[in-house]
């Protein structure tokens, strides 16, 4: 098989060079991107009087036919021929002879690739930004069936204060819609048009790039030859947002993970996302929320990846770039079944309300006892050593706080009343914490609504 560029060599190429270099078993995938930009490149050429109105029909002809093969997985993909698009430009010419060989007129490979990965990364994202919108759906749906379930919130993973379990659940639908915005922005930073850049300083014939981008859905395009071509931040701005939407997918996973153990007791997983054990049969294993947290590293080694592949290069192409879709195909996939995963537990995912309200008390309600003086008119410091002091001679006692008197109270502080032993429940707690953004039900029932709202739900 001739090579396109073997015109200047007179050695042929070396077998090892030829398996070193090709990318065509990873850079298919974009072919059928790469065939929709061929198509709006055939349909400029044409309209720039490049291609008589007959070669382009045969060319737009040849390209459907090649699409629809490798949409059935018919199409027989040589690494010989190095990459995607030299398999899909040789089949053309073996189909339609001389005239196949003019579709890489006024084009190089350097804005032919560049222009594949934008297309594929701008659809891609739709995809993604659909998945989190189905998540964040679930996770309305959970803090609606939850919003009378009160459970304890950590700091340092020691117990805090109490709160709504619809509080926690809405908290990851923030997350997750911030998530969203970082996707929204790498979607942006891509809807620029490389292709009419040439290999590194534009092309000399009349192409309308305004015409192309058109065709291809950009809204503008590269202004500038060698940037256009050089340029990879796009797919580091993709990665980057898929490692962030990792991790916090990651630590939702965690918590999930400690909440299921016995130990905690707060939730149980379906019977159908979890494994067991080869030896031991009592376990149930949480292997999709511990795989969420595992590939949540190999979206950060990506994305490092990437980052020390660009750093040293000269402007503008070099073969490095080559380097480039292998993590990005790879952070996709993952971030997309990472999302469906965590979609599907909490579908199935059923919370222990006894064990969570019987964990949300005790001396999570310290700060309200000691907020209580503050309105009695007492400085906080002076009212926080009265609660750590409280703290202490329970601790002492053996005695949990919703077990106080007032007697016992009144010994530590005159200002305690009959209705301070009112604060010594978790949800009497939570409701005091009328702020917006709190945890009292009326503002999560009020966020709630929101949250339906913007999601479609109501």
């Amino acid at each position: 098989m001739q090579k396109p560029w073997e015109g200047r060599f007179r050695e042929r190429t070396e077998k090892f060079v030829e398996d070193f270099t090709q990318s065509v078993s990873f850079d298919k995938e974009l072919a059928l991107w790469d065939i929709k930009q061929s198509k709006a490149h055939v349909k400029t050429l044409q309209k720039a009087g490049i291609l008589p109105e007959e070669e382009a029909s045969l060319l737009l002809k040849g390209l459907e036919g090649i699409e629809e093969e490798v949409r059935q997985g018919r199409f027989d993909f040589r690494v010989e021929l190095e990459d995607v698009h030299m398999n899909i430009e040789a089949e053309l010419i073996k189909r339609l002879g001389e005239v196949g060989g003019k579709l890489h007129t006024a084009r190089s490979r350097n804005d032919q690739v560049a222009t594949d990965e934008k297309l594929y990364i701008k659809d891609s994202i739709g995809e993604v930004l659909e998945l989190l919108r189905e998540l964040r759906k679930s996770l309305v749906r959970f803090a609606e069936k939850s919003v009378d379930f009160v459970m304890p919130s950590y700091t340092h993973l020691q117990r805090a204060q109490p709160i709504r379990v619809a509080h926690y659940f809405l908290a990851y639908r923030e997350i997750f819609l911030t998530d969203a915005e970082r996707f929204i922005n790498a979607y942006r930073l891509a809807d620029c048009l490389p292709l009419g850049s040439g290999a590194v300083a534009g092309v000399d014939f009349p192409l309308d790039r305004f015409y192309t981008a058109e065709l291809l859905g950009f809204n503008r395009l590269c202004r500038n030859s060698m940037q256009a071509t050089a340029d990879r931040d796009f797919i580091l701005d993709l990665l980057y947002a898929c490692a962030v939407c990792g991790m916090h997918l990651s630590r939702l996973s965690e918590d999930l993970i400690l909440w299921s153990s016995e130990e905690f007791g707060f939730v149980e997983l379906p019977d159908r996302l979890c494994t067991g054990s080869s030896i031991m049969p009592q376990k149930k294993n949480p292997d999709v929320l511990e795989l969420i947290r595992g590939k949540t590293g190999r979206l950060y080694g990506n994305l490092l990846s990437l980052l020390t592949t660009l750093k040293g290069l000269p402007m503008a192409y070099n073969r490095d770039l080559q380097e480039d879709k292998e993590p990005l195909f790879d952070s996709l996939r993952a971030i997309k079944d990472c999302l469906t995963g965590m979609r599907l537990v909490l579908e199935g995912m059923s919370l222990k309300e006894g064990r969570l309200y019987s964990s949300a008390g005790s001396f999570s309600l310290m700060t309200d006892l000691a907020n209580y003086l503050v309105l009695k008119g007492l400085p906080f410091r002076q009212a926080h050593k009265v609660a750590g002091s409280i703290t202490a001679y329970l601790l002492e006692k053996g005695k949990k706080p919703e077990e106080l008197s007032l007697e016992e109270l009144k010994s530590f502080s005159e200002l305690y009343e009959e209705d301070a032993l009112r604060l010594l429940k978790p949800e009497a707690s939570a409701d005091r914490r009328k702020v917006f953004g709190g945890t009292a039900r009326e503002e999560v029932l009020r966020r709630l609504e929101v949250a339906k709202r913007e999601e479609g739900l109501s």
